[in-house]
């Protein structure tokens, strides 16, 4: 069975690979591993040691605490109509729309921000 913290580092793990752009292939080799082993990891059925975690990150380029931000906000009911989604980054077409978001040049990308935030205010 697996545990709710293991599957949130591994959801993790997947939306830093994506929004980065490598493969769980590319992960595996820089971490020293077979690639199945990533796909275990990222759906939480096995845990990651702390040296592993230490490995991946190093890999991904972020902090290890990278893994569990969001933790205790996903055990938390939200009410708010307008809250987002607790896996929002889980959704892939979230995480393309990031991707695309960041290859506009900044200018463009900032007004494109200033719309979409006169947009949701109407909404």
């Amino acid at each position: 069975m697996t545990h709710h913290v293991d599957v949130h580092v591994g959801k993790r793990v997947r939306h830093r690979r994506w929004l980065i752009g490598m493969t769980q292939q590319q992960l595996a080799q820089q971490v020293g591993i077979k690639f199945q082993q990533i796909q275990k990891y990222e759906t939480g059925a096995n845990r990651i040691s702390a040296s592993r975690l230490w490995d991946i990150a190093d890999a991904l380029d972020v902090p290890v605490s990278f893994f569990f931000e969001g933790l205790e906000d996903g055990q938390k009911e939200k009410s708010d109509k307008n809250a987002l989604p607790a896996d929002l980054m889980g959704d892939k077409e979230a995480l393309d729309l990031v991707r695309s978001y960041y290859a506009i040049p900044e200018n463009q990308r900032r007004r494109l921000f200033e719309l979409a935030r006169v947009l949701s205010d109407v909404a």
